[in-house]
């Protein structure tokens, strides 16, 4: 990555969703809106960026008017907004997945899980003992973890009753990171992903379909899982509400989610007329 913004604005905005372009009140605050159209009437692109599934994504686009490609899933789903279809989607092994969690439930003990399911449509479903921290949607549950393997899964969620965000995902890491992917992506979730998938990997994808690349892009992101698509974007920006491995990886720092730290960055590049 270069350490230094180019005279020309950059042609492709992605950003992260939360803690990165929504506040803490979920919303798209009116500032950040203006900044992405000054971009996009300057003739830039902007494509969301988020480890969220479609399912939990389309109102924030439908908000946005949102019209274009948005990677979600971490990269499992490339979802074309303005013809509300699925482009791309990867799924997650399920027998490998569930070889993953006895190598790492071996280690540490007793997860609780919580699935993704695959496709346009698929919602998070909850296994017994998952809580979901922070949702303004609705989310299914299942009695018995076995009742999470009865349909296609994009990823898996997973909790630990004492160990912290950070220590869960390098135990994980240590016992099945050459089975699965394993990403923090914020408070109390830590996921497990197919192989090799990431939110770099999605964004690459929906960048070649805008006939862009790595070096066109400015990127925006909070957690350890936007740490690929800061490193593959030409520039990276880190909220400063960011973990702190993603501010060290980051180019710049800018202000936090709550002070519209996105739209400080975009007016500096994207001046409204």
């Amino acid at each position: 990555m270069t350490a230094e913004l180019p005279h020309l604005p950059y042609r492709l905005v992605a950003t992260d969703l939360d803690g990165t372009l929504l506040g803490p009140d979920h919303t798209v605050s009116e500032r950040s809106r203006r900044a992405l159209a000054a971009a996009t009437e300057a003739g830039a692109a902007h494509i969301v960026v988020t480890g969220r599934p479609v399912a939990r994504t389309r109102h924030v686009l439908e908000s946005l008017g949102y019209q274009g490609l948005a990677v979600c899933m971490q990269g499992a789903q490339v979802y074309h907004a303005g013809e509300q279809r699925l482009l791309t989607s990867v799924t997650l092994d399920r027998q490998t997945a569930r070889l993953a969690l006895e190598k790492i439930e071996a280690t540490t003990g007793r997860l609780a899980v919580a699935a993704a399911l695959d496709g346009m449509d698929g919602d998070i479903v909850l296994g017994p003992g998952y809580r979901l921290f922070e949702s303004e949607l609705p989310v299914g549950q299942v009695e018995v973890l076995d009742e999470l393997w009865t349909t296609p899964i994009s990823k898996l969620y997973i909790q630990h009753p004492r160990l912290s965000d950070d220590e869960l995902a390098e135990a994980a890491t240590a016992a099945a990171g050459g089975l699965v992917g394993v990403v923090m992506s914020g408070a109390g979730i830590v996921e497990l992903l197919p192989l090799g998938l990431s939110k770099a990997r999605g964004l690459s994808l929906a960048a070649r379909r805008l006939g862009l690349t790595a070096a066109d892009t400015i990127a925006f992101g909070d957690m350890p899982n936007d740490l690929p698509m800061i490193d593959w974007a030409g520039y990276g920006v880190a909220m400063g509400n960011a973990h702190e491995s993603l501010k060290s990886a980051a180019d710049e720092v800018t202000a936090s989610n709550a002070e519209d730290g996105i739209a400080v960055v975009l007016e500096r590049l994207f001046p409204a007329v």
